[in-house]
C-alpha cells in the first residue's frame, strides 16, 4: 500500500486522523502526490472516540473568565468536568499560567473573533468537502440542546450566547415544555434549554475518517504505518526521521494531534500543547430515543446518537500522554447520563480514552514552521478537530501550494507563544 522511501513524494502528511486525512484529500485534489504517516494508522485516536460534532457554534473558547469561576469547584472532584492528576499538576503550571493569562477578557475577545473566522471557512468547507469524498450520506442535522439546572445557570450563560449572537449564530432558547418537545425524558432538574439547529453531526466518526483513507488510497495517496520521530531540514526539501529510518519529502505537514509537539521540538520549536484526555462510553444502539444532541454544560459532557450506538463523554482531564487510562470517569459520566435521562439504558457499553490537543488560548497551530516553510503545522484543535478538518485542510493547501489562504492566519501562528 506505500510508496517506496526511496522515491520522494511532494507531501508527506503525518498523522491519520481527520486533519491529516481531510489535508491529505485536500493536497491530492491540487494535483500533489501525498504520503500519509502514521504511528498507529487511519482513526487510531481522538478521529475514532470523538462525540461525531460539527459544533460550529462553539466560538468561545475555553479559556475564558467563565471557566475560571467553574475551575475551582470542578477541581475538587477527581472525575468531575475538569481534573488534573495531582502528580501531574508541576509538569503542567507553565501550561496553566498561559491558560490563566488567555482568560484576559481581550484575549477571549480575539480568540473568539479567530475562532469564529475559522468556523465560518469549516463550515462553508465542509459539504463540498463530503462531496467531493462521497461521504455526503454520513451528515446528520440534528442539532444541539445545551441544557440547564435553574434560573441561575440559565442566566449566567447568557451572555455567551449574545457573543454567538453577534456573529451570526442562531439559536433557540426553551422552556421546559419546549425542551421535552424536542427531546423526551430528560430529568426535570433541567428547567431550561439552548436548542442550536446549525450544529450537525456526523453518522460515526471512526468510520468517516476510515472512508476518508479509503477514498486517499483510491485517488491515487498512499498511507504507511511509520512512528516519525524528527523532522531535518534539507536544502530541497525535509527529511523525516523514522523508527525505520529516514526518508525524504519535498514538503511535510504535522498533523499528529496530541504528539505533534515531540516532532516540532525536533526543530527546535517548543509549542505548549497539552493532552486533554476525553473519556466516554458507547452503549448500544438502542439505550436511548435520542432525537439531538444534548449537552450537559454544567457537568462537562454530552450524549450523542451514532450509527454504532449512544455515546456519553466529554470532561478534560489534563494529564499528559503516558498516564494510564482512568475509566472511572467514564463510569462517573455515564452515572450522571443516567440520572439526567432516566429512561437511559446504561448496560453493555464500551469505555474509551483519547487524546485531544490543547493549546492553551483554545485555538489550533496552522503554519509555517520557524525553521524551513516546507513543514506546515496543523495542530492543537482540542475539541474541535472534526468540526474545523475541512477548513483546516483547506488552508493546509493554500500554505504548501502557496495560495492566499481563506482568513488571517496570525492569530494561529505557532509561533505565537514565543
Amino acid at each position: 500500500m506505500g510508496a517506496s522511501p526511496s522515491r520522494p513524494r511532494d507531501v508527506v502528511v503525518i498523522g491519520a486522523g481527520v486533519i491529516g486525512l481531510s489535508a491529505a484529500l485536500a493536497l491530492r485534489a491540487r494535483g500533489l502526490s501525498v504520503t500519509v504517516l502514521d504511528r498507529e494508522g487511519p482513526a487510531a485516536g481522538a478521529s475514532a472516540g470523538n462525540a461525531g460534532a460539527f459544533a460550529f457554534s462553539d466560538i468561545l473558547p475555553l479559556a475564558s473568565p467563565g471557566i475560571l469561576r467553574k475551575a475551582p469547584r470542578w477541581l475538587l472532584d477527581p472525575l468531575g468536568p475538569l481534573s488534573v492528576p495531582p502528580a501531574y499538576a508541576p509538569r503542567i503550571l507553565p501550561w496553566m499560567l498561559r491558560f490563566w493569562r488567555a482568560c484576559a477578557p481581550e484575549r477571549v475577545r480575539r480568540a473568539t473573533d479567530a475562532q469564529t473566522a475559522l468556523m465560518d471557512v469549516s463550515r462553508a468547507a465542509l459539504e463540498p468537502f463530503l462531496d467531493a469524498t462521497g461521504t455526503r450520506a454520513m451528515l446528520r442535522k440534528d442539532g444541539n440542546l445545551q441544557v440547564y439546572e435553574g434560573q441561575a445557570e440559565f442566566e449566567a450563560a447568557l451572555p455567551g450566547w449574545q457573543v454567538r449572537a453577534d456573529h451570526g449564530i442562531a439559536f433557540t432558547h426553551l422552556d421546559a415544555a419546549g425542551m421535552a418537545a424536542l427531546q423526551p425524558g430528560l430529568s426535570p432538574r433541567f428547567t431550561h434549554g439552548t436548542f442550536t439547529p446549525g450544529w450537525f453531526s456526523i453518522a460515526d466518526p471512526k468510520d468517516y475518517v476510515l472512508v476518508l483513507a479509503e477514498r486517499l488510497q483510491a485517488e491515487g495517496g498512499t498511507i504507511e504505518r511509520a512512528a516519525v520521530t524528527a523532522l531535518r531540514p534539507a536544502e530541497d526539501g525535509v527529511t523525516l526521521v523514522t523508527e525505520a529510518g529516514t526518508r525524504r519529502a519535498a514538503q511535510v505537514v504535522v498533523a499528529a494531534g496530541a504528539f505533534s509537539h515531540r516532532i516540532a521540538r525536533s526543530l527546535g520549536e517548543r509549542i505548549p500543547l497539552e493532552t486533554e484526555r476525553g473519556y466516554n462510553t458507547t452503549l448500544p444502539a438502542g439505550a436511548l430515543d435520542l432525537r439531538t444532541q444534548v449537552t450537559f454544560g454544567g457537568h462537562g459532557f454530552v450524549v450523542t446518537r451514532l450509527s454504532s450506538g449512544i455515546r456519553v463523554g466529554g470532561a478534560v482531564e489534563l494529564g499528559g500522554l503516558d498516564r494510564p487510562p482512568d475509566f472511572r470517569r467514564s463510569a462517573a459520566m455515564l452515572r450522571k447520563a443516567k440520572a439526567f435521562l432516566p429512561g437511559l439504558d446504561t448496560e453493555g457499553g464500551r469505555p474509551w480514552m483519547g487524546f485531544r490537543p490543547s493549546l492553551p488560548d483554545s485555538l489550533p497551530a496552522i503554519g509555517h514552521a520557524a525553521a524551513t516553510r516546507r513543514v506546515v503545522y496543523a495542530f492543537g484543535h482540542g475539541h474541535l478537530g472534526l468540526t474545523q478538518s475541512a477548513g483546516t485542510a483547506r488552508l493546509v493547501a493554500d500554505l504548501v501550494t502557496g495560495a492566499a489562504p481563506a482568513i488571517d492566519l496570525v492569530p494561529f501562528s505557532p509561533q505565537r507563544f514565543r
